[in-house]
């Protein structure tokens, strides 16, 4: 944890590598971004390191988001694993779930091919019945014939997902630690995923042994980069674990970057005292919404990436194809926006990067809130005229003028990012309106004033360092481990000593990494969330406890939580189908005042911006960096930094506070 020298998060993007750096003696605070190296992430750090002057012997912590895991999937660059399974469901990664994952397009697959074809997968005699007892049990001659058979396939990776592992582990370990005499990887799905349903486990022990020798090379060759400085690895749940655990569950990482940002927005909502919060990140290809209770981000389990079952604790972030560089078409439903990208390269039209196809970005520039007279980032200057170009024949087509197609481009996005916002409280029994929205990633705060007028929301925070969010999230991220296990124990027949072996076996392997670390138990806090559901029921509702466990106390609350998500409970009987922990030391990263002193903000220029058809309006334009605290300024006004920009339009206030995040409010408000 903290000592005397520099906290860094660095965060891997697409197009530009993120770094905010703390230095705690003094509280200097640096910030920087650089192009992303695509094909050397390694490079890209090396890179924001010296853009930021420091050297891996002045870092204490050095904490990285990062995206690899998740573009080797999407990219479908994975290495071959061979998997080991019960005899007789071997298959399981064809059957699936029978469903189509396109209903109604019979012209294509009805899902994505097994990641395992049928040549490299393993039958062993054996078999855990669901309660844990095991019928068969393999002869030392059957785990050796398995591994022999493994070895020939030339592979060195392994899963291993044998039936019902979640309830009793013992021929999964034995079958592991053979294997680990002859492959440098293998893959248990009772570690990976200690849950019920054989497909979504199978398949999520596989695509983690697919990933392990990616992550563990780049693991092993940025240790050796940073020597010096202690590397910490931001995972899916929103916390950051060491690179021995990280490579052991690579999958944990799929969600790096988001959840980095995530874990920023949940910092900031904390400090400010703010019960409910949804955070906005837009950026250039998806827009990223998430759901804060009390400083706490919602968690998933059940997930899909590239089409592929991702069975981790994650943040539960709703994701949408409208970003900044999201393609405007016309259909016969009228404007659509997204999935498809104008990418990084081209672009957008108005980057002046060769692209000719519409997009939001190229909207909001001929709307006047991107400034043409400076460059962003120092790195692109603006083209309007290649924008309205862009937008030229679809307006043609509407019979509007290319304003009026702007502000509606504006208006279809910010529709699909209303869904998303629906999507994340009212399915989950919260009222949208009374959150606050936190809006950052590079055009986030562009939209974020109509976006939540749209949906009822009264106040919007755009945080410090917004365009930067997930380095910061990375250095104010706690040290964490997060594990969720299968249980289903019924409340009429509650097993007390199975459940607390367990539970404590869950605490023990959760605090061992910690412990290693050097943090003691007092330092540690372990938090317990319970899945329960009615008996018979396909989904579980998260109710958290604190031990030791009041069964009773546990039914009131699960029930209560039961009726303000589905509006009804009843008195039946219960079970407890899954247990959730997270061990975390937490961090105490803090950020001073920013110090701006002044009673009045100047300026930089002033130019017509467009809010609705009938005419633009003198709009002034603030740098961020400039601004006095306390400061208030009546839209419409924009305020900028180097690599982006907040729109304030009439009718709204922003102001300034201490801390250097920027409220806006609606006037009327």
């Amino acid at each position: 944890m903290p000592k005397d020298g520099w906290q860094v998060g660095i965060d891997i993007g697409g197009t530009f590598t993120d770094l905010v750096a703390l230095l705690p003696s003094t509280g200097d605070v640096r910030s920087i971004k650089v192009p992303t190296q695509r094909n050397d992430p390694v490079a890209s750090i090396r890179a924001a390191l010296a853009a930021a002057d420091l050297s891996a012997e002045r870092v204490d912590d050095l904490v990285h988001g990062t995206t690899l895991v998740t573009n080797a999937i999407v990219e479908d660059r994975v290495e071959p694993v061979a998997l080991v399974a019960t005899a007789g469901f071997e298959d399981v990664l064809d059957i699936g779930r029978a469903g189509r994952q396109h209903l109604y397009r019979l012209d294509l697959l009805p899902r994505r091919e097994a990641q395992v074809p049928p040549e490299r997968r393993i039958g062993l005699a054996e078999r855990v019945e669901f309660t844990g007892t095991a019928v068969l049990t393999p002869d030392t001659a059957a785990i050796d014939e398995a591994v022999m058979q493994a070895k020939a396939m030339g592979v060195e990776s392994v899963a291993v997902s044998l039936l019902h592992a979640y309830a009793n582990a013992d021929h999964e370990r034995a079958v592991g630690a053979a294997l680990a005499k002859a492959f440098p990887f293998v893959s248990l799905s009772h570690e990976v995923n200690p849950e019920t349903r054989e497909f979504e486990r199978t398949a999520t022990t596989v695509l983690n042994a697919s990933v392990m020798p990616i992550a563990a090379r780049y693991l092993d060759r940025l240790q050796r980069e940073v020597k010096g400085a202690r590397l910490h690895v931001m995972h899916s749940a929103g916390g950051m674990a060491s690179p021995e655990a990280a490579a052991k569950r690579p999958l944990s990482m799929a969600l790096s970057g988001p959840a980095a940002g995530i874990s920023a927005a949940a910092s900031v909502a904390a400090s400010l005292g703010l019960e409910k919060v949804l955070t906005f990140d837009m950026g250039g290809t998806t827009t990223d919404v998430c759901l804060i209770l009390g400083g706490t981000a919602e968690i998933s389990t059940d997930s899909k990436l590239a089409g592929r079952p991702v069975r981790q604790p994650m943040v539960a972030v709703e994701s949408i194809g409208a970003g900044g560089g999201s393609l405007v078409t016309l259909g016969t439903g009228g404007l659509s926006i997204g999935p498809q990208s104008a990418g990084a390269e081209p672009g957008p039209a108005a980057y002046g990067r060769g692209g000719t196809q519409p997009t939001v970005t190229d909207a909001n520039a001929v709307l006047g809130y991107l400034d043409p007279t400076k460059r962003l980032g120092g790195a692109i200057s603006l083209d309007v005229a290649a924008a309205e170009a862009a937008l030229a024949p679809l307006a043609a087509r509407l019979g509007v003028s290319i304003v009026e197609l702007a502000l509606g481009v504006q208006r279809v996005a910010n529709a699909a990012m209303v869904r998303a916002l629906a999507r994340v409280t009212v399915e989950r029994g919260v009222d949208g309106r009374q959150c606050t929205l936190l809006a950052f990633g590079g055009a986030g705060p562009m939209h974020a004033a109509r976006l939540a007028r749209e949906f009822g929301i009264a106040e919007i925070v755009v945080p410090r360092f917004s365009s930067g969010f997930s380095a910061l999230g990375c250095i104010v991220a706690d040290m964490s481990y997060t594990q969720q296990q299968a249980v289903r124990l019924l409340s009429a027949k509650w097993d007390a000593a199975r459940f607390a072996t367990l539970h404590d076996g869950m605490v023990s392997a959760l605090t061992a990494p910690l412990h290693s670390h050097g943090h003691g138990t007092d330092e540690i806090t372990v938090e317990r969330t319970a899945l329960v559901r009615y008996v018979g029921q396909s989904y579980a509702v998260e109710v958290p406890f604190a031990p030791p466990l009041d069964l009773e106390r546990l039914g009131h609350d699960f029930r209560k939580r039961h009726h303000e998500i589905y509006g009804y409970s009843t008195d039946e009987h219960w079970e407890m189908q899954s247990l959730r922990m997270r061990a975390l030391v937490a961090r105490r990263t803090t950020f001073g005042p920013l110090g701006n002193s002044g009673e009045r903000a100047v300026p930089t220029s002033i130019a017509p911006c467009w809010f609705e058809p009938a005419a633009p309006h003198p709009t002034p334009r603030y740098d961020r960096d400039r601004l006095p605290t306390g400061i208030r300024i009546s839209g419409p006004a924009i305020v900028e930094d180097a690599w982006s920009t907040i729109v304030v339009p009439p009718g709204y206030t922003l102001s300034a506070d201490a801390m250097g995040h920027l409220w806006i409010r609606e006037d009327a408000r």
